[in-house]
């Protein structure tokens, strides 16, 4: 029976070593990346290319950059000068409705077993925990979301 459960993970303040081992307790086989931008220096290695790499390699899984369930830069600027969240939330949120993620995401990726990344360390105030909602909401309700 498949697991009804949205991941989502962050790498920031983790080894290589916890966050796989994260990643395989929670059996899972899919990761799909929401950063912007996934070839900073600061991703050490959550570089794109990879963790393409070794998510195939030691989780025998999929890598996948959904770039449609990122910030745009100019709104991730934004939250970054001004550091207000109700309102960076808002406009996610509303960006994620235009986007209409729900006709143009494939709804098997996210039943997984799946991961959503970002760098955040805490979900409380990432755009990961935005998506992980706005995808239980709209998507599959009937999913609970677990942050690893």
């Amino acid at each position: 029976m498949q697991q009804k459960i949205i991941y989502t993970i962050g790498f920031t303040g983790k080894s290589a070593e916890e966050f796989f081992s994260l990643l395989k307790k929670a059996s899972i086989k899919i990761l799909i990346d929401i950063r912007l931008n996934n070839t900073s220096q600061l991703a050490g290695f959550t570089k794109g290319k990879d963790l393409a790499y070794f998510v195939k390699e030691i989780l025998c899984g999929q890598y996948h950059h959904l770039i449609e369930l990122a910030p745009t830069k100019e709104m991730l600027n934004k939250y970054q000068k001004d550091n207000n969240w109700g309102i960076y939330e808002t406009e996610f949120m509303a960006l994620l409705d235009m986007r209409k993620i729900e006709n143009n995401v494939d709804m098997e990726l996210l039943k997984g077993p799946s991961v959503l990344l970002c760098s955040e360390k805490t979900a409380e105030k990432c755009h990961r925990r935005l998506v992980a909602e706005y995808v239980q909401k709209r998507m599959l309700p009937d999913f609970e979301i677990v942050h690893l």
